[in-house]
């Protein structure tokens, strides 16, 4: 199981190569608004290296994300540009050039280990529940290499 997750981990970060990762990590979520982007948001932890999960990310930075359905043997993705809009996210894919008006919730939450619950409501992507835990934050190559290895232990 430890595989599959490191190997969502890469690929997920691999959609993001052409991005220009920051050095510093991104501040702590003061509001719930806050918690839906520079964070890694999965809709369960892989069982096993066969089963597909699904994965959302958004960077604040530069407004990109991704949609990523994948096993540690397969897999595929969608990057997109986004704006906010108070929490409607309007996601524009470059490569289909459509346009999804997305309303996004995301709360603290207890539920099987994770710490963080989101709703997206609107998407023609992923699906519709994602979970997050502590300690899940991105927005530099420093923060995939340490999620990787604090998912490895």
């Amino acid at each position: 199981m430890k595989k599959a997750v490191l190997a969502m981990v890469a690929i997920a970060g691999t959609g993001y190569g052409i991005y220009r990762w920051r050095s510093e990590s991104p501040p702590a979520p003061k509001h719930t608004e806050d918690l839906v982007t520079d964070r890694l948001w999965v809709d369960h932890v892989p069982r096993n290296e066969r089963d597909t999960i699904q994965v959302f990310a958004a960077l604040t930075e530069e407004p990109m994300g991704v949609f990523q359905a994948a096993s540690v043997w397969k897999g595929e993705y969608e990057l997109f540009r986004y704006e906010v809009h108070g929490n409607e996210y309007r996601l524009f894919f470059p490569q289909t050039r459509t346009i999804d008006k997305v309303k996004a919730k995301a709360t603290e939450c207890d539920r099987s280990g994770m710490d963080y619950c989101l709703e997206l409501e609107g998407s023609s992507h992923g699906v519709k529940k994602y979970y997050s835990r502590e300690g899940w934050e991105i927005g530099s190559a420093k923060d995939i290499e340490r999620l990787t290895k604090q998912l490895a232990q």
